[in-house]
């Protein structure tokens, strides 16, 4: 079966996102440092879901960075197109996107799904209340959490929805010169 991974920038304290659009300009800057091990997580998925709100800029934006050879996210833009998109959504009735299709069933029936279909892993990069509601019902197998030298005191946390504890084991951990810690955990049954 295939595995779920979330690969997400988080606060010292735990915060994905603050303000009511998740601003982030909070995150530490740092793609030099944290590119191969980014580039080793998006290659280990063929595909891609995504919240709609996300979606609607995120998935142009890749496509927009895939024709500018110099732009510092033109590799992982590669990435990006070559994986199936399945943008989650209420409201949509069809998709605008290349090689994107849409889930409009029940959350946890359509990814339990997915995860039984062949091929490599599946990622998730955020937003927030959208990797809330996969942590709550325990959808995400591995947490790839790029921890960044700050503390915010409030805003989002992609735990915030969580009925009870979830145990979690450290597989991986990286100290990076900039301050942002990668830490790789995986959801233990």
């Amino acid at each position: 079966m295939r595995k779920l991974k979330l690969q997400m920038q988080v606060s010292l304290d735990g915060f994905s996102s603050t303000g009511p659009n998740d601003e982030q300009q909070w995150v530490t800057w740092a793609w030099d440092e944290i590119k191969p091990y980014v580039l080793e997580l998006a290659e280990s998925a063929d595909t891609e879901i995504i919240g709609r709100k996300l979606a609607v800029d995120y998935i142009p934006y890749w496509f927009d960075t895939l024709t500018k050879s110099d732009d510092p996210m033109y590799e992982l833009s590669k990435i990006k197109a070559r994986q199936k998109k399945v943008v989650f959504t209420k409201t949509l009735e069809k998709s605008e996107w290349e090689n994107t299709v849409l889930a409009q069933g029940n959350l946890e029936n359509e990814v339990r799904k997915l995860k039984h279909e062949s091929g490599k892993d599946i990622i998730v990069y955020g937003g927030s209340s959208f990797v809330s509601a996969l942590v709550r019902e325990n959808l995400i197998d591995e947490f790839h959490l790029f921890v960044n030298p700050v503390a915010l005191g409030k805003g989002v946390s992609v735990f915030n929805e969580l009925n009870s504890w979830q145990r979690l084991k450290l597989r991986r951990s990286i100290a990076c010169d900039s301050g942002i810690a990668i830490q790789h955990y995986d959801l233990t049954e």
